[in-house]
């Protein structure tokens, strides 16, 4: 745990960096990052606040109380921060308490909420598992994402993503967790082909998937970066 100190002449910075709470009005307001001074989506970024004892912790849901500041979903970025020496500190214009594991932390929530998801959406039948099945489900009906494991096979992977191109086009692919990280998910020991249909369960992914792919920079190869064209 280190400590960062308020460095006093950047206290007065006449840019706003901290926000006044949780949104309570639906959409999707642009925010400032804390690292880059850069305005994106709040829904492409992550969240943190203080704990009663000033130290830094990571808001994922951003429904946390208390005023924030916003960072990219980028574990580069965040690290940056983390490694400063008063990053965190001129955002919440006070002392903070940083843990060295924050960006570990980070990752790790966002890969449990894409993992959450993926469970519900097999307990509600929209998730369809195995080579077989995911194939079978592409010549019925459009995908809301396909789903590949990053240590899968590429051959069938490359099989059914080309099926999918073939009869729509388009189809995004998520291919960010692997085959174990996968199968926690879904009470299996390895999952390697995942078909997640379109509606409520695939928007809530595609909110949490980009950000956990974008933290994790993953390969920019079409079929890893989260969409085919």
């Amino acid at each position: 745990m280190t400590t960062q100190n308020l460095d006093e002449s950047g206290s007065t910075d006449d840019i706003e960096l901290r926000d006044d709470g949780p949104e309570k009005k639906s959409g999707s307001p642009f925010r400032m990052c804390l690292a880059t001074r850069e305005k994106r989506p709040a829904s492409q970024m992550i969240r943190f606040v203080l704990s009663p004892d000033g130290e830094v912790f990571p808001d994922i849901a951003s429904r946390l109380p208390g005023r924030g500041v916003w960072v990219s979903s980028d574990r580069e970025k965040l690290e940056g921060l983390v490694q400063s020496k008063g990053g965190f500190a001129r955002g919440f214009k006070a002392q903070v308490k940083v843990s060295e594991t924050l960006t570990d932390q980070v990752e790790e929530q966002l890969l449990q909420r894409c993992q959450a998801t993926l469970g519900l959406a097999k307990r509600s039948g929209v998730l369809i598992l195995g080579f077989d099945q995911v194939r079978n489900e592409l010549q019925r009906k459009s995908p809301g994402w396909l789903i590949e494991a990053s240590d899968g096979s590429e051959d069938g992977r490359r099989r059914l993503i080309g099926l999918a191109i073939g009869l729509y086009e388009k189809v995004r692919v998520a291919s960010a967790l692997s085959s174990e990280e996968l199968g926690m998910a879904l009470g299996r020991d390895n999952v390697i082909h995942g078909l997640l249909k379109t509606g409520q369960f695939a928007d809530v992914w595609t909110r949490d998937y980009r950000r956990l792919y974008e933290f994790r920079q993953v390969s920019g190869d079409v079929w890893y970066s989260g969409a085919v064209e």
